[in-house]
Order: structure tokens, then sequence, then C-alpha cells
């Protein structure tokens, strides 16, 4: 049959990035502790276009996805760029993967198990060199220093989402970068709390108060620290309790 995607094309233009979006699939991961994590990611795959093709191939992008099912992961994603270069007869590739990710944690005074939520981002980009970027956004709690010092009964506190964004030298593990938002906000959430668990909450973090600019400035200061990564974004969102908006903080490694 007739191939009309490879098509001469002389219309004379490049397409930056053609391919498939929201793709749903299987994936398992390795977590710190070498146990495996099974999840379902939603996958962008993009290849670059020249300009004398007039489409790309969009079943071979999930040829390549199905022969690396069981291999993605951080460090097998270059494998899964470079295949896509190689079917896909192009320069460059560029992948996306957004899924939901479980870490135990327990609570801070009876110590009962619940399983906290994340999202994890991995964006991998391979042309004459592999770029990759992973992403975690977590929740915590901040409360408002300005707050806790003008009344004289309380302060004002709300959940607090933090994304971290990466480069890196060497594995960088995603339980590492949760544990560095959760060490700099107010106070961690936690999915099972007793009464002993939310009075320590409640008072851990109300002496420890933080405005998103401290947040974003502490988080920073703590992945300058970590020797593996090379490069850093950090942005908070206050989901604000006594105010119709959002408060809002964002900070780049230069």
């Amino acid at each position: 049959m007739r191939d009309v995607q490879s098509d001469k094309d002389l219309r004379g233009k490049d397409i930056d990035k053609v391919g498939v979006k929201g793709v749903k699939y299987p994936i398992f991961l390795l977590d710190k502790e070498m146990k495996i994590q099974h999840t379902i990611a939603e996958i962008d795959m993009y290849v670059f276009l020249p300009h004398n093709y007039r489409g790309t191939h969009m079943s071979r992008f999930l040829e390549v996805i199905n022969a690396h099912r069981r291999e993605i992961s951080i460090e097998k994603l270059k494998d899964v760029l470079m295949d896509l270069k190689k079917k896909l007869n192009s320069k460059r590739a560029e992948i996306h993967l957004k899924f939901p990710y479980f870490i135990e944690r327990k609570s801070p005074v009876t110590h009962n198990y619940g399983l906290n939520y994340y999202d994890i981002y991995f964006k991998g980009v391979c042309e004459e060199e592999y770029d990759f970027t992973l992403t975690v956004s977590a929740l915590g709690m901040s409360l408002c220093p300005c707050s806790k010092e003008i009344s004289r009964y309380n302060a004002h506190n709300q959940r607090v989402n933090v994304s971290v964004s990466v480069k890196m030298n060497k594995i960088v593990w995603i339980e590492e970068i949760v544990d560095i938002i959760e060490k700099n906000v107010s106070s961690p959430l936690y999915v099972v709390l007793k009464r002993a668990d939310e009075k320590f909450v409640t008072e851990h973090s109300y002496e420890n108060p933080k405005f998103v600019e401290d947040i974003v400035r502490d988080v920073a200061i703590s992945l300058d620290k970590h020797p593996n990564i090379t490069w850093y974004s950090v942005e908070a969102e206050s989901f604000e309790s006594i105010h119709p908006f959002n408060a809002y903080a964002y900070i780049e490694k230069k």
C-alpha cells in the first residue's frame, strides 16, 4: 500500500515537533529501596520532521514504547529516545512522562503508615546530546509568619504545593527530592493522623512558620548542597485560607 506519510513535501517548512500526546501506558520503576512500583503514565512523544517529508508514522512511536515497556526509568530513557530517532529517521526526539508516585510515610507520633501521593514528570530530549529533567511536586503545609506575629491566638495555615525540577550528573532519586521539599515546609502532610499526631503537626508548624518566599529559598539552599544536581528550579504555590487568591514564588539556579 502507498505510504502517504513519506510523500515528498514541497512547502519547505520543517516541523519542530510532531508525534503523539496523551498515551496512557502502564510502567514500573525502581524506588530508592530497590522495590518495584507499578504506575500508569501519560506519555507524549515527539520527533523533528524535516521539510521534505509530508508526515510522520504515528504507529512507530507506540512500537518503540512497546519494545521498552519494562525499561521506562531515568536510567533507560535515553535508550528509548535513541530508538525513537532511529525508528522515525529523525535527528531529534523528545519524550514526556507524567505519572503518580507513592511513598510510604509514618505519622510522627503514633507511627501509623499511609501512602503519600506525588506528581512526577520526566522530560527527555535527545539530539546531539541527551538532556533529562526530573520534576517532583509535593504538598506540604505553610503557616504564615506575619499572621503568627500579629495574632494572639493562632496563625492561618494552608496547604502549599512545591514543585522542584532538577538536572543531574548522576542519579537523583525521587525520594531525595521529596525529602528536601518536606523538610523545608512548615510541616509535611500525613495520610493517617491520630490525635497525638495532629497535636504534634499543629504545634510543629506553629513553631516553623514559612512564607512561600522562605520555602523556595530554603529548598534552593538544600538543592545547592546536593552533589549530583547541576541545575534546578523551585516553585511554591500556597492555597491561601484567608484570601481568594494564591501566593506564589519561583527561584531558579542560573
